[in-house]
């Protein structure tokens, strides 16, 4: 059993920066893949972005390619989502999870969600 945290969303402006905090219980790093997922109002929950077991090969979706970065910091027990030039259709609430590697990164635990918001 893996227990996730999340936390860092909030409101930015078009343009501007968010870094997004997961805290992983126990060893969850150095045994599974971890990711982001996010669901704009009214659609699916999306892949964006997953780093394999610990920490090699991050994934993204093509829509945050360039802009977002996903690391962690093993020693905290932290996944991180480095977001920057947020758009607003960035708008989102957005989930960590825990699963496989990176490529196809499939969830099998999931932490609670943070609300980004990017105005125009």
């Amino acid at each position: 059993q893996v227990e996730l945290g999340g936390s860092g969303g909030g409101l930015v402006q078009a343009g501007g920066s968010l870094r997004l905090s997961c805290a992983a219980s126990g060893r969850a790093f150095r045994a599974y893949g971890m990711g982001w997922f996010r669901r704009a109002p009214g659609k699916e929950r999306t892949f964006v972005a997953a780093i394999n077991p610990g920490g090699s090969s991050p994934a993204y979706a093509d829509s945050v390619k360039g802009r977002f970065t996903i690391s962690i910091d093993a020693a905290k027990n932290t996944l991180y989502l480095q977001m920057n030039d947020l758009k607003p259709e960035d708008t989102a609430v957005y989930y960590c999870a825990a699963g496989t590697t990176a490529r196809p990164f499939r969830p099998t635990y999931w932490g609670q969600g943070t609300q980004v918001t990017v105005s125009s």
